[in-house]
């Protein structure tokens, strides 16, 4: 049986790839190095898991410390590491299982006669690995394919599409600005600043904030596999921004939008109702189908913004505008263009930027609302409505634990800033305390 260290010894004198796709099921996890934090007098080494073939499992490996030992400074010991680390995970990709015999893929390794040598030893510069040929670096196009290959696996749909926007609109602005960077090599702080500095003279900078974050989530993958030394994007500051919100309704404003819909639109109507009486997000209410929908207790299921499923009682107001759903399919979209209980075959952003455009050429051009006003500005009208309505019989504590059960807040932290937020909480008539101060 050949050993990891007659493996890595002869892989070691030949060309090691890049860690390029890792998007395969592993059954291994990636070599790290353990530098004793920085202490010369003990061992380092790498470590990595390997899966037990009986447990199904992963497993720690006996630590692999090759020559690493013999060398006497941290910059000599952890660049001989590094290049283990980079050969031992091309060994484990080609199919290296500490667990087998591995002799037939060290014949494989000597048999490649175009294999090229990549690291020789400089007998001259106290034999440290030296260089003597570099690997070809990845293309920008290539690197950037790679993270978001990555991010597609631990990241939902709505996420992913928002990291290909970003990230084709960073690469198309490189060849327009920066036609020299070619290669992930190339990239530097300098470059991400000035790309971060446009976006903020064009937009804001909330969305200069949210292209900082996309495109170092990306980086630090690529930091990761070790195809960029660096992410260096984390060095860069995020801008302080003002958060845009929608503003809440007045009361005759909103009874005028219900009154017109009644006639005009009672699909869009009865959307917005599960809005303000059910307080869900347009985002929530475009995802329901007509099974998301408990007719017998009369409750809706639904993916909320920060967790799988929750469930929520559907108030009296709401259930009588509803049709008799037993009646559906239970796959059925439950709102729909035409119908309510229908099939639409699009992406769930797809359709609530539908019912968004529908409310601005149905509701907002007719009453001449300004952009401040949308959906979600029904959430922060009954939410204002149910929390001043509570204040009424109870003390704001008790008022505020009953609405977080009403409206689904993760903790009365959350619904007190949200509160504030809408402006809810306004104090009573300050008028006589005035009065008093003039004496």
């Amino acid at each position: 049986m050949s050993t990891l260290n007659e493996l890595v010894t002869f892989e070691n004198q030949n060309e090691y790839e890049s860690a390029y796709d890792l998007s395969i099921k592993r059954n291994f996890s990636p070599p790290k190095i353990y530098n004793a934090n920085g202490d010369l007098k003990k061992r380092w080494y790498i470590y990595f898991s390997f899966r037990d073939p009986k447990s199904g499992k992963l497993k720690r490996i006996t630590p692999f410390y090759g020559n690493a030992n013999k060398y006497k400074t941290k910059e000599e010991r952890l660049s001989v590491l590094v290049t283990y680390r980079k050969v031992l995970l091309k060994l484990l990709k080609q199919g290296y299982n500490p667990y087998a015999d591995n002799t037939e893929l060290y014949h494989q390794l000597q048999a490649k006669e175009t294999v090229k040598k990549t690291l020789v030893l400089d007998q001259k510069q106290n034999n440290t690995p030296k260089a003597i040929e570099e690997i070809p670096a990845m293309t920008l196009q290539e690197a950037f394919d790679f993270g978001l290959k990555q991010k597609e696996k631990i990241v939902n749909s709505t996420t992913k599409r928002g990291y290909d926007n970003r990230v084709k609109k960073f690469l198309e602005w490189i060849q327009e600005h920066r036609p020299e960077v070619q290669s992930i090599k190339a990239l530097n702080k300098k470059v991400f600043i000035a790309f971060l500095n446009d976006m903020l003279s064009k937009t804001s900078a909330r969305n200069r904030n949210n292209y900082r974050a996309d495109l170092s989530s990306i980086l630090q993958v690529l930091e990761d596999n070790d195809i960029v030394d660096l992410n260096f994007i984390k060095q860069i500051p995020v801008l302080k921004s003002i958060p845009e919100r929608n503003k809440t309704y007045s009361n005759q404003i909103q009874e005028d939008i219900f009154e017109y819909l009644e006639k005009k639109d009672p699909i869009l109507l009865l959307y917005i109702k599960f809005i303000s009486y059910n307080f869900l997000r347009p985002i929530e209410v475009s995802r329901l189908t007509v099974g998301d929908i408990n007719v017998k207790d009369r409750t809706i299921r639904f993916k909320a913004k920060n967790s799988p499923l929750k469930t929520k009682i559907i108030p009296e107001l709401l259930w009588v505008e509803l049709p008799d759903l037993a009646q559906f399919n239970k796959e059925a979209v439950l709102f729909t263009p035409e119908e309510i209980g229908g099939a639409w075959e699009t992406e769930i952003n797809n359709r609530r930027d539908y019912f968004s455009k529908r409310f601005k050429k149905v509701v907002k051009d007719h009453f001449n609302l300004g952009k401040d006003y949308g959906l979600y500005s029904f959430r922060h009208t009954y939410i204002t409505k149910l929390y001043r309505a509570l204040m009424v019989d109870s003390s704001p504590f008790e008022a505020k634990s009953k609405l977080m059960l009403i409206t689904g807040h993760s903790s009365m932290t959350a619904l007190e800033k949200y509160l504030r937020d809408i402006d809810a909480e306004l104090p009573a008539d300050y008028s006589a305390m005035l009065k008093n101060t003039h004496g």
